[in-house]
């Protein structure tokens, strides 16, 4: 009985590794001014018509603040210095029936900026109060981990979506502090 245990664990440390080792680091970037969040409407690709920060893959050698300042200017037109980057949130998504999205993403608040976000060939941005962001328009998972972030506070979760986009498993672990 103990070695049938000790196998299913071991099994699932090999599971969830594997899981880990094919993750994609990522970016999201909130744009955050006076009780306002900016968000943009995905034009296309990964998640098309769901409001989101700006974010996305570091190239080559790129580090995720690097690639969080170049992808925020990239779809919005915004410049912005990584010193001012405020990491928020580490964020793992796993999508079991579609390995490929399975990504680990790194949420940082931004409130000093130069410039107005402007639509792109990407994003559709729009600024939404902090008490009326539009959860029904984004992923699943961002009802559960934004409002910690826009309260100031540091989120470390997890999220395990369904084929349907809904999340069927999550946790979700807040501090004051990272």
């Amino acid at each position: 009985m103990i070695y049938k245990h000790l196998f299913w664990s071991s099994y699932k440390f090999l599971c969830l590794q594997d899981i880990l080792l094919k993750m994609l680091d990522v970016t999201l970037c909130l744009l955050v001014r006076k009780e306002q969040v900016s968000l943009g409407q995905k034009k296309s690709g990964f998640g098309q018509g769901n409001y989101n920060g700006y974010g996305g893959k570091p190239k080559g050698e790129e580090s995720l603040e690097d690639a969080a300042v170049r992808e925020l200017f990239e779809e919005t037109g915004v410049v912005a210095c990584a010193d001012y980057l405020q990491k928020r949130a580490e964020l793992m998504f796993t999508f079991p029936h579609k390995p490929e999205w399975n990504q680990r993403v790194h949420v940082y608040e931004l409130q000093t900026w130069e410039g107005e976000p402007a639509e792109s060939t990407e994003m559709k941005p729009a600024w939404f109060s902090i008490d009326a962001v539009p959860y029904e328009k984004m992923w699943d998972a961002d009802r559960h981990w934004m409002p910690l972030v826009l309260e100031g506070k540091y989120v470390k979760a997890s999220f395990v979506y369904g084929e349907n986009k809904e999340v069927l498993e999550m946790k979700v672990e807040c501090s004051e502090k990272i």
